[in-house]
């Protein structure tokens, strides 16, 4: 029995001793393995190195293999790298796994990697190749990463016509050793002329470039630039003109202040939107609805990492596909902004229209104003020189801009005095003289008015805008009741229509403390400051059964208009106000008679606003009003406020503005 036990152990031994062994041979391999897979996450590519068999270590350098790694790496951006589904097979020495990584596409997981061993001097080698960065890799590939182009969402008017788009522009630029042969000077000359630009700004773009062999971009033009025929008769002459994608915009001044323009991020810009994925090529709205909708309008490229071998895409590794942004529908009426914009006619001003029954802006519109394709092509000096003429005022914002509201103020005054009973509309108030105050502790200040009659009621003074007439009233009314009266037409109040406006005020502390600040506010000068939108969403309740819509100026899918301000204008004391106000413009002696306009009834208003220091001050400014409401129809309220009108008629200088816009409105 014994010798049977010993034969039996004798038997079994060379068994566990193989079985030993492939169990010792299999830890080294995974000791290996995990050596190697934690200097792949650690991304020690030179700790990687060491872990190379002979043959691979001739078949790449280290310099070469660090290299390799980090450019690829570092390229695709990749970080918190993770091996997973480990496999080995210790009979071939290969050992099969997985690896998860975050990229600059996003989450990449990779199967299929064989990492293949080898034994030397009694350990495990690595046997390397490409396939081990990506399994489909081989000697000679590349890894890329490819943008894949976002649309930006387009701005459109009401009506779908695009007010700003992604599409074609035309780069003009130079091939500098064609250029260069021939009459260089010549060339340079004559494209500075038909550009409009100097000769140093391009001598400075040919500068910047270090290979003569390059295309040298100088400008940007619009596809339908007249020059561009001019200019791609002269590719002979190395002057060349390449397609390109831009931000492109209605070719009109008009929508410049409205719609903006997008630019080049700034390094500031890109820390404020850090965890925005903005990159520092990229495009972002710098002013009007295209900075204000920025989040919205915004495309996010997508991107592509692939494996291309002799110049041919092999294998995608990733893939994120661009997001393009969303478009934008306004509310705004593109002809009537460029009809009131080209009636401006370049004067400093502002003006707002709105639909009376759905608060709709139709126009917003600030004079003067730029062309937003400058921003995507350049600035002539022609344009330069025009800008600085006008001390570069086409900057500014003025339909967000706030204004002494004058005499149009004078609807709300005449309102909060019916609805309180201070103002009987029939009774003939005596007025005798020009000018007027309470009594003495007025000091020397008065109230001073344009007309004459000795005796006015509401209706021949809001016709002939009596100052005195509608101090009186707000004197009677009180400064709570005044107050009061004005926040029923939302003064005060942000105006929330989806672009940031200027908030109105009744004061500057928000009270009326003095007699003469009330009397003051009652026609509309004190500290009272408006937007042309509130003045047009003030008188659009003539319109409206006396109710104010919510103002909008982005369209909403399934949203119906919606009352902001209900009975702003009470039922009974409607019909007295829209006669009072229609007299301004429908009867001879109105002081806006002249906006008269067969076949429609208008009701509305003209204003003049002194600024100025003192009322004994001389050298003030004035800025002149209309606004004006058809209130049979109910589709348009329109305020218009003209700069520095002293010279020019006072509020008789809006007018013509006005009217010329509405004539072309009802057409």
């Amino acid at each position: 029995m014994k010798k049977n036990k010993l034969f039996f152990v004798l038997l079994l031994l060379p068994i566990y001793i193989g079985l030993m062994v492939g169990c010792s041979t299999e830890n080294k391999q995974s000791e290996l393995f995990e050596r190697f897979s934690n200097r792949l996450s650690e991304q020690d590519f030179q700790g990687l190195y060491a872990f190379l068999a002979a043959e691979s270590k001739e078949y790449i350098s280290e310099e070469e293999f660090v290299a390799r790694y980090k450019t690829i790496y570092s390229g695709i951006e990749a970080k918190n790298i993770r091996v997973t589904n480990v496999d080995i097979d210790s009979e071939e020495n290969i050992i099969s796994f997985s690896i998860e990584m975050e990229t600059v596409a996003g989450k990449v997981s990779v199967s299929d990697y064989r990492l293949p061993l080898q034994k030397e001097e009694g350990e495990w080698k690595i046997v390397w190749d490409e396939s081990l960065i990506f399994p489909a890799m081989k000697q000679g590939d590349k890894v890329k990463v490819s943008s894949l182009k976002a649309i930006r969402g387009s701005i459109l008017d009401r009506n779908g016509i695009p007010l700003a788009m992604d599409g074609d522009v035309k780069t003009v630029g130079i091939n500098p050793a064609v250029f260069d042969e021939s009459n260089r000077e010549k060339k340079m000359t004559d494209l500075a002329a038909i550009l409009d630009i100097s000769k140093e700004f391009i001598t400075k773009r040919l500068e910047e470039n270090a290979n003569p062999n390059y295309f040298v971009p100088i400008v940007d033009l619009l596809v339908q630039d007249e020059r561009l025929i001019k200019l791609e008769q002269r590719r002979s002459e190395g002057i060349f003109v390449n397609d390109k994608t831009s931000r492109v915009y209605v070719n009109q001044e008009a929508f410049g202040r409205l719609v903006g323009y997008v630019g080049n991020i700034s390094a500031e810009e890109l820390e404020k939107h850090k965890d925005k994925g903005y990159k520092n090529t990229a495009l972002i709205g710098k002013a009007g609805l295209e900075q204000v909708y920025e989040d919205s309008l915004r495309g996010i490229d997508g991107i592509e990492i692939y494996i291309e071998r002799n110049g041919e895409k092999i294998e995608t590794i990733a893939k994120q596909a661009p997001k393009n942004g969303q478009d934008i529908k306004l509310t705004i009426d593109s002809n009537l902004q460029s009809t009131i914009y080209e009636h401006m006619d370049g004067e400093k001003g502002s003006a707002a229209a709105v639909h009376p029954k759905t608060g709709e802006v139709l126009a917003l519109v600030s004079s003067p104003s730029y062309n937003s394709n400058r921003y995507t092509t350049y600035v002539t000096r022609e344009e330069q020189k025009r800008r600085e003429a006008i001390e570069y005022e086409d900057e500014a914002n003025r339909f967000s801009k706030l204004y002494s509201p004058g005499s149009v103020f004078k609807l709300i005054t005449a309102a909060e005095g019916l609805e309180k009973g201070v103002i009987d509309p029939n009774q003939q108030i005596s007025i005798q003289w020009r000018s007027w105050q309470k009594d003495r502790s007025w000091g020397n200040y008065s109230i001073t008015r344009v007309n004459s009659q000795s005796s006015v009621n509401l209706k021949n003074a809001v016709k002939y805008s009596d100052n005195i007439y509608f101090a009186m009233s707000a004197l009677q009314l009180g400064s709570e009741p005044f107050i009061s009266g004005a926040k029923k037409f939302g003064i005060g109040e942000e105006l929330e229509i989806g672009y940031p406006l200027s908030r109105s005020q009744i004061s500057n502390n928000g009270k009326l403390d003095g007699e003469i600040l009330l009397a003051d506010s009652g026609y509309g000068q004190g500290e009272v400051m408006v937007t042309s939108l509130n003045i047009a969403l003030i008188y659009s309740a003539l319109s409206n059964d006396g109710n104010i819509m919510a103002p909008s100026l982005i369209q909403q899918e399934n949203k119906t208009g919606v009352i902001w301000k209900e009975s702003a204008i009470s039922a009974k004391h409607l019909p007295t106000l829209q006669q009072a106000f229609s007299a301004v413009i429908q009867e001879s002696g109105g002081t806006a008679s002249t906006a008269n306009i067969s076949g429609v009834s208008l009701a509305g208003k003209t204003g003049t606003a002194e600024i100025k220091a003192s009322q004994d001050d001389e050298n003030g400014s004035e800025n002149g009003w209309f606004v004006a409401t058809d209130i049979d129809s109910s589709t348009i309220s329109l305020a218009i406020v003209l700069e520095d009108v002293k010279e020019k008629g006072g509020s008789s200088a809006a007018v013509p503005v006005g009217k010329e816009a509405l004539v072309e409105y009802f057409k």
